[in-house]
């Protein structure tokens, strides 16, 4: 490790401005950003603690409005049953996020703002048409993510909390790194009042995105034999050690037949 300033906020206007002047990073579960800065990856100047802001953790419902500060860690989505009972998919997908540390100490705030393309979180807003709020602002998850490790973020501004419509129907599968839990590929599929929408990640060389052959598939019948003989287009899809694009584009089926199954089961 290399010298660092620690600087804990007591308020949102507080972190930002902390970080104003230097490379500051805002720090809140630090399940990447801690191993980025050991790893020389990442060198701020100051990283700037989120985690004791009053009002960035929890989970509020009302009726079928969900909004989820961004502090809230993996594990208390998974095991907040009201939402549970609201949205099964979410809490099923938080609770296959990494190990128990992970679970312990991510945040949902700190995982949409990082976008690992393989991560679970940008996959359930994309599909769920979530609003990602932020300190300055409100931005549609479609306008939220730009790429891999990218998003809409400006200078300044931070990830304050999500909000979404529970679906009448959605569900989530993934085939999991066998050491990170990380997606090799990942489906969360939705059947709401607007159409069927369904989000891939850990597949795409730009990160998470749209699938429209299966969302059409789905739209005339959303049942997991509608996949049935699917061809995903391997183009735009990543190659690494873990899968080619032709494997990915074949886990993509795969794993939206299994999404739409938990749906509907």
């Amino acid at each position: 490790m290399y010298s660092v300033n620690y600087q804990r906020a007591a308020s949102v206007d507080d972190a930002v401005k902390k970080a104003q002047g230097g490379d500051a990073k805002f720090l809140s579960g630090g399940m990447t950003l801690i191993p980025a800065m050991k790893t020389r990856l990442a060198a701020p100047s100051d990283v700037i603690d989120l985690m004791h802001i009053p009002g960035l953790k929890g989970i509020t419902i009302s009726g079928n409005d969900v909004t989820i500060g961004a502090a809230t860690t993996h594990a208390e989505v998974a095991a907040d049953q009201a939402l549970k009972k609201l949205c099964p998919a979410i809490s099923h997908l938080a609770a296959h996020i990494g190990d128990p540390h992970v679970r312990h100490r991510g945040t949902i705030g700190g995982s949409i703002a990082n976008n690992d393309p393989a991560a679970d979180y940008p996959a359930a807003m994309l599909a769920l048409g979530a609003t990602i709020v932020t300190n300055q602002r409100e931005i549609p998850a479609d306008e939220f993510f730009t790429g891999l490790f990218e998003t809409a973020l400006e200078e300044g501004e931070m990830v304050t909390a999500v909000r979404f419509a529970a679906p009448g129907t959605a569900g989530y599968a993934k085939f999991p790194n066998p050491a990170s839990r990380y997606a090799v590929t990942g489906v969360f599929v939705v059947k709401g009042n607007d159409g069927v929408r369904v989000a891939v990640t850990g597949a795409g060389e730009d990160g998470v995105f749209r699938s429209q052959e299966i969302e059409a598939a789905l739209a005339k019948k959303f049942d997991a034999s509608a996949l049935d003989g699917i061809q995903i287009p391997s183009d735009g899809l990543m190659s690494d050690i873990h899968a080619s694009p032709e494997y990915r584009a074949n886990l993509i089926a795969v794993m939206a037949k299994r999404a739409v199954a938990a749906a509907n089961g």
